[in-house]
């Protein structure tokens, strides 16, 4: 019965971490002007995010085998909850920028450590499933801020409303500490945690893998971090509307891992990827097609094929790399997605400042494309 209520709390966990992870796209077409920052300095503060995920997630398995995995959830949600409501107070973009290190360490170290325990402990449905509840969160995210902006003219009230439901998760986690203790399988996953960086990246295929991870990411947090500024600025959308259109990156990402979780039954982690490509593809020629179709639709299928690849790929680490390195490889796995996630935003909207927005969907198909080579090179290394 534990096991079950613990799985609960996991996938509550990962609804505290999608909530702030679409915050800033949706709310950055209202903040700039009143920080005195140009657009793209959004992609800024978003490496800075990223880049404290990236050492949180390298270094996980230290901190997991000292502290455990139940406090290290419950910290992490508790930093993130302080960032964000400071973010609601700020008025400066350097304090702005000095916030998103808590807020990035928060999220890097639990993200990394549940993904291995679901991976090892649990069906690929499961992995699918906890992160639709990163959907619901990452999905709620732009409504709750497009509420404040449309109702109060505030996103300031947006970002606290978001800071105080993370205590109220807060609360229930710490609650929830003595079923961690109870369950030791959380701090066993893998007899070869302390692995060296060299190591690690000597078992073949770890250099395509974590090359795979920094392109998804790359794709996800390009879609998630400049949908709304490509609607205002190519599609003629007000911004506190683009804010609640933009969330169908994550809705698509949602109600797909939702509906995968179903699919997982019939087909396996690698056809469930290459699925998501197939879907993806047509989301991005959805926004280039020279027709009269809706944006939104095609920021929808983009995020719907994003859906089934990213737990697919988590999944997946144990089979390719063994149980035994499975925590060490998950890290690195992590903090390379991360790096993705924090590099390529701000590249883009360099490039997006210079050329303008309409480069959004070409960019997007141009590391697509690379992801499948990626890939197929990865299921060379690892098969047989």
């Amino acid at each position: 019965m534990f096991t079950i209520l613990l799985l609960c709390i996991i996938y509550i966990s990962f609804i505290s971490l999608g909530l702030p992870d679409s915050l800033l796209g949706s709310a950055w077409p209202s903040m700039y002007n009143l920080l005195n920052v140009p657009l793209h300095y959004a992609g800024i503060v978003s490496m800075i995010i990223s880049a404290g995920t990236v050492v949180s997630s390298i270094f996980c398995v230290r901190v997991l085998r000292r502290f455990g995995t139940g406090l290290v959830t419950m910290t992490s949600v508790f930093i993130t909850a302080a960032a964000l409501i400071g973010f609601s107070f700020t008025q400066s973009f350097l304090f702005l920028c000095l916030l998103a290190v808590p807020l990035g360490l928060g999220g890097g170290a639990v993200d990394s450590a549940l993904n291995n325990y679901v991976a090892l402990h649990y069906k690929a449905r499961h992995m699918s499933w906890l992160h639709c509840f990163w959907g619901i969160g990452a999905s709620l995210g732009p409504f709750i801020m497009s509420y404040f902006l449309i109702n109060k003219d505030s996103w300031n009230l947006g970002y606290r409303s978001i800071g105080i439901i993370q205590f109220c998760l807060v609360i229930i986690l710490i609650i929830s500490l003595p079923l961690w203790k109870k369950d030791v399988r959380t701090e066993s996953s893998g007899k070869n945690d302390s692995i060296s960086f060299k190591h690690i990246f000597s078992i073949p295929g770890v250099k395509q893998a974590v090359a795979v991870f920094f392109s998804y990411c790359s794709i996800e947090w390009i879609a998630g971090l400049w949908s709304a500024s490509f609607l205002v600025t190519e599609k003629g959308i007000e911004p506190e509307f683009a804010a609640k259109w933009a969330s169908l990156h994550f809705i698509g990402i949602t109600v797909g891992r939702f509906i995968s979780g179903f699919i997982t039954f019939k087909l396996t982690n690698r056809q469930m990827i290459r699925m998501g490509h197939i879907i993806m593809a047509c989301g991005i020629a959805v926004l280039v097609a020279p027709l009269n179709i809706t944006p939104l639709a095609g920021l929808f299928l983009i995020g719907l094929g994003c859906a089934p690849i990213f737990p697919s790929m988590l999944h997946e680490t144990p089979v390719n790399f063994g149980r035994e390195n499975s925590q060490a490889i998950m890290g690195v796995q992590m903090g390379c997605a991360y790096i993705g996630s924090s590099v390529m935003p701000p590249i883009f909207g360099w490039f997006a400042s210079i050329f303008s927005f309409s480069i959004f969907p070409f960019v997007i198909g141009a590391i697509l494309i690379v992801k499948i080579f990626l890939v197929d090179s990865l299921y060379k290394k690892t098969s047989g």
